[in-house]
């Protein structure tokens, strides 16, 4: 299943899960990344977290959802900030089925570095989580109806429990 994660800058959270999905869910999953104004690379703290908690990270990259637009078919499209949730996206080929995962930006947190990676390891918390319920569903038994509202409440679940 090909599965792609957006938000607006590409940078951080969408990054976040597309890495944490490639490695959790490697041989079930394909995971993607885009942005709909990708930053153009990479958060610097981004990969150090990742690199940290032993993910590859030479294959990540900051990119436009438009590179997607002729990619195969894409099963499942989660946006995971507000900002991507409240933009026209794409027409996805295939009728992925969508929902929103939003999370606070941690890139947009201020201050000393370690508030800072705090933010990350926030944000990598949530999104692991909630891609770790994503990837215990019984996809291959539930109707179309009931998988929608279990992707809806994942992206409620604030990953803390």
């Amino acid at each position: 299943m090909n599965i792609l994660f957006l938000c607006t800058g590409n940078s951080a959270r969408s990054i976040l899960a597309e890495a944490i999905l490639a490695k959790a869910g490697a041989g079930r999953f394909q995971a993607f990344s885009a942005g709909s104004h990708p930053a153009g690379q990479v958060n610097p703290l981004t990969l150090e977290l990742l690199q940290t908690l032993g993910y590859e990270t030479a294959h990540l990259r900051s990119k436009n959802w438009e590179e997607f637009r002729e990619a195969p078919p894409f099963d499942f499209v989660f946006t995971v900030c507000d900002q991507a949730a409240q933009e026209p996206c794409p027409v996805w080929p295939g009728q992925p089925m969508t929902a929103h995962w939003g999370i606070p930006d941690p890139a947009a947190v201020e201050g000393p570095l370690p508030e800072r990676m705090q933010a990350f390891q926030q944000a990598y918390g949530q999104l692991y989580r909630r891609i770790e319920i994503f990837l215990n569903l019984p996809l291959a038994s539930l109707e179309r109806l009931s998988l929608q509202t279990k992707l809806d409440e994942i992206g409620r679940a604030d990953g803390t429990f």
